[in-house]
C-alpha cells in the first residue's frame, strides 16, 4: 500500500492496482473529476513527489505535461508514495450514484440542431444532485452524458439541452425516434462542476453551445438564494456562431447582479455585440482575473484556450473550473 498526501495534508492509501481517484473516493476524499474515462482533463493533478503508471493509454496529456509530472487521477496508479499538488473538494456533499428509470415528459426544438428534453422520475426516486453536475442517459445499449440544465428541486423534472451530432447514434434517437413517455434509465449524479465557496466578488461563467446547461442550473440555484450572493457579481459569457444559435439567456432579476454577454464568432451583419472567441471577449471586459473564479463548460478546445490565456493574464490555475463536452459515437 502506498500513502497519498494532498497539499492540504489530507492523506489516504492506495494499492498498486487502484487509481488515485478511486482510492481517494474510498477514503471519503473527493478530487476534481468529470468523465472518469481518461478522455477529458478535469482530473489533472500535479505529482509533486513520487511516481505513477497509467491504467489506460493516456491520449490527453502532452509529452511536456507528462515530463512535468502531471497525471490524470482517474487513470494514474501509484508505484511509490505520492505527494500531490492538489486539494480535495472540501465539505461539498456528493450524492451517491444510482440508476433510476426516467420518462420523457416533453421535447422542445430550440434551434435546428438543439432540443430541450424534460424527464420525469418516479415519485420515490429520491434522486439528488448538485447544480452543475451531469448524468448518463441510457437507451438500450446506448449511454451518453448530459449536464442537467436546471437546479435541483424535490420531485421536479430534469431538463437537458441536447445537441445533434452528425452520424451520432444517440443523436439519431433524440432527433428521429424519441417521443413523449419513452422510458430511459438515468445514471448519476456525476462530475464535480458546481459552484465553490469563495470570498471572490467576481465570478465568470463561460460557455459554448449546450455547455450553458450546467451554468443555467448553477445560476438558478444562485437566484433561489439571493441573500447568499448579494456581494457578488456574475459575468455570463456565451459563445455561438450566429444569432440563431443562441437559445438561452439568463433571467436578469434585481436580487442578483448578473452581466450577460453573448459572443458571436461568425455573425458579420446585423450584430453590434461582442464578436470572435468567447475567451477573448472576457479579456476585452478588463475584469481583474487575479481575483476571480472562472467556470467554463463546452468544447474542450475552448476550455483549453481559455485556461491558457486566462492564466497568462494572472488567473490562478486553482480558480479555473471546467467541464469539457467530449463527443462519443
Amino acid at each position: 500500500m502506498f500513502e497519498i498526501r494532498l497539499k492540504n495534508n489530507k492523506t489516504f492509501t492506495c494499492d498498486s492496482n487502484t487509481t488515485i481517484f478511486e482510492a481517494a473516493k474510498s477514503a471519503g476524499i473527493f478530487l476534481e473529476h468529470s468523465c472518469l474515462t481518461a478522455r477529458c482533463r478535469s482530473c489533472v493533478v500535479k505529482v509533486a513527489d513520487g511516481a505513477t503508471k497509467d491504467k489506460l493509454d493516456d491520449l490527453v496529456l502532452s509529452v511536456d505535461e507528462k515530463q512535468q509530472n502531471f497525471a490524470l487521477s482517474c487513470n494514474a496508479i501509484p508505484t511509490t508514495d505520492l505527494l500531490l499538488d492538489v486539494e480535495d473538494l472540501g465539505n461539498i456533499t456528493l450524492y451517491d450514484k444510482k440508476i433510476v428509470p426516467a420518462k420523457i415528459q416533453s421535447i422542445q426544438k430550440l434551434t435546428k440542431d438543439v432540443i430541450k428534453v424534460s424527464l420525469r422520475l418516479p415519485p420515490n426516486a429520491n434522486f439528488k444532485y448538485n447544480s452543475g453536475q451531469y448524468v448518463n442517459l441510457i437507451k438500450g445499449n446506448l449511454k451518453r452524458s448530459y449536464s442537467v440544465a436546471n437546479a435541483f428541486k424535490e420531485k421536479a423534472s430534469l431538463e437537458f439541452f441536447i445537441k445533434k451530432y452528425e452520424n451520432g447514434l444517440m443523436s439519431q434517437y433524440w432527433f428521429e425516434e424519441a417521443k413523449e413517455n419513452d422510458l430511459l434509465r438515468m445514471e448519476g449524479p456525476l462530475g464535480s462542476f458546481f459552484l465553490r465557496e469563495s470570498n471572490y466578488e467576481n465570478i465568470i461563467f463561460l460557455a459554448t453551445g449546450t455547455g450553458i446547461a450546467p451554468i443555467k442550473a448553477i445560476l438558478e440555484n444562485i437566484q433561489a438564494s439571493p441573500l447568499d450572493f448579494k456581494d457578488k457579481q456574475f459575468f455570463v459569457f456565451v459563445g455561438a456562431r450566429y444569432k440563431e444559435d443562441v437559445f438561452w439567456e439568463p433571467n436578469l432579476d434585481k436580487d442578483v447582479t448578473i452581466t450577460y454577454i453573448p459572443v458571436l464568432s461568425r455573425q458579420k451583419e446585423d450584430w453590434s455585440g461582442e464578436q470572435g472567441y468567447v475567451q477573448d471577449a472576457v479579456l476585452r471586459h478588463h475584469i481583474d482575473l487575479e481575483h476571480v473564479q472562472v467556470y467554463a463548460c463546452g468544447s474542450n478546445e475552448m476550455i483549453q484556450a481559455a485556461k491558457e490565456v486566462f492564466i497568462k493574464n494572472k488567473l490562478s490555475e486553482s480558480n479555473f473550473f471546467s467541464d469539457a463536452f467530449v463527443a462519443t459515437n
